[in-house]
């Protein structure tokens, strides 16, 4: 999970400064906070995809888990 974080942010890093070597006219501090801001956006944009998915790993659990419970409670009721 960190290692796809890791390479996100290097992946990032490598379209900002292909980027900002095409445009002369900006300088050195714009080309780095252009990268700055395109790190930030990409890291935005990965912990929305982790949350998603984190969320529908747990929902998926939970339907998993009362499956099971109701697969129980009707072996456990008395017979009537």
């Amino acid at each position: 999970m960190r290692l796809r974080v890791v390479w996100t942010f290097v992946f990032a890093l490598l379209l900002s400064m292909g980027v900002t070597a095409q445009q002369d006219n900006g300088g050195i501090k714009q080309d780095a906070k252009d990268a700055a801001h395109a790190t930030g956006r990409a890291a935005k944009k990965t912990g929305r995809k982790i949350k998603h998915g984190t969320k529908k790993i747990i929902n998926k659990s939970a339907r998993a888990t009362r499956k099971g419970a109701d697969k129980v409670e009707d072996k456990t009721a008395p017979p009537q």
